[in-house]
């Protein structure tokens, strides 16, 4: 006899088998995320600019069915929103808040402090006076300018290294310890009612996690609102560290901060380093990319299983985790085609390519029925 689990996952398998019979424009009727999990996180993507400017209403229809939340990919980085000097473009990331208003999805700013994509005029200035100026002006600029239109910010990302010290960044150099603290200050000067969150990747690892938590223990000792952290989550199929990712929420709730997962996806390519540092890089050959047209079942399994593994952490801990953010709305959106070797077949999200559920996503999905 079939256990209640099993009935709900073959249940589970054959509706999904019927959306990919019937193709993407059975989407409508694929399990919406943001439904399925209403009672316990946010459910939020990161969207690239085709999205935002809703170049085709079938993906925008998708997105706003799946997600309630959304980190805009790349557009509002230093160097796209702050190029020169004494200029910024705010066309794209203007879209981005009205499609957000648009279609209610809470928007998470991303990024105001960030050592990677800085302008680069950044890279000819040699005065500590002249970072110092660049750093509060640019966060005063783009933190003021979307108070009350963005529910979130990253303040700071990725201000540490593995081992928890911190990373010689150009504002470590000139601006010293105390420039994420800084940091802070300005951004709730200029955006009180905004949630502001210090945001890294491989934080739930313990040395990085113990310097972590010593960082935003010195924010919070300065008096300054810091509102959340957030784990990226960039973890490889058989390899997440689920031990260390629920010592980390626990760590981090009981500082009074909220918990998030910003940037979720899960490597399924081979990698030769653990981390999300943009600077790595890996040589490209016929083993760097060994699923160039699909990706075998016991992988495909193997990344289910781990999707619902993680998914059953988030609901025991719901409580204290406020939102799970996918990095890209399917697989052909994610970075890691691109990152660390270009130009590879990758499929670590819950999405295929034409927005088909994968069976990762019926394993999350069946979670809650």
């Amino acid at each position: 006899m079939l256990s209640k689990n099993h009935v709900i996952t073959l249940k589970a398998a054959a509706f999904l088998s019927l959306s990919i019979l019937h193709g993407t424009g059975y989407a409508q009727k694929i399990p919406s995320l943001k439904d399925t999990f209403k009672k316990d996180f946010g459910i939020g993507t990161a969207l690239n600019n085709a999205q935002i400017d809703e170049r085709d209403p079938e993906t925008t229809a998708f997105i706003v069915r799946q997600f309630n939340m959304a980190t805009p990919e790349n557009i509002m980085k230093s160097a796209l929103i702050h190029p020169k000097w004494d200029t910024y473009n705010f066309e794209m990331a203007d879209k981005l808040v009205a499609f957000g208003k648009k279609h209610n999805i809470k928007i998470n700013g991303h990024t105001l402090v960030w050592h990677s994509q800085l302008p680069p005029f950044i890279r000819g200035i040699k005065s500590a006076d002249s970072i110092r100026t660049f750093f509060t002006d640019h966060i005063k600029t783009v933190a003021g300018r979307y108070e009350g239109k963005v529910y979130s910010w990253d303040v700071v990302n990725e201000a540490l290294n593995e081992d928890g010290t911190m990373r010689k960044s150009v504002f470590l150099q000139y601006l010293g310890d105390d420039f994420v603290t800084e940091a802070f200050r300005l951004a709730q000067q200029a955006a009180p009612k905004t949630e502001l969150y210090y945001n890294d990747y491989n934080n739930e690892q313990p040395a990085k996690r113990a310097g972590c938590l010593a960082l935003l223990k010195k924010v919070k000792e300065a008096g300054v609102r810091i509102d959340g952290v957030g784990i990226q989550g960039h973890w490889h199929v058989g390899r997440v560290p689920l031990k260390d990712i629920e010592e980390s929420i626990l760590q981090y709730s009981a500082m009074g901060l909220k918990v998030m997962f910003t940037e979720l996806d899960i490597e399924v390519l081979p990698r030769n380093f653990q981390g999300a540092d943009v600077g790595q890089r890996m040589a490209a050959n016929a083993q760097s990319n060994p699923y160039p047209d699909a990706l075998p079942d016991s992988v495909q399994q193997q990344l289910a299983a781990d999707y619902e593994a993680l998914f059953k952490l988030f609901l025991k801990h719901k409580d204290k985790v406020t939102r799970v953010t996918f990095w890209g709305v399917n697989d052909g959106d994610s970075w890691l085609n691109g990152w660390p070797v270009r130009g590879r077949t990758n499929y670590p999200l819950l999405f295929d390519r034409k927005n088909q559920p994968k069976p990762a996503f019926g394993k999350v999905i069946a979670l809650k029925k």
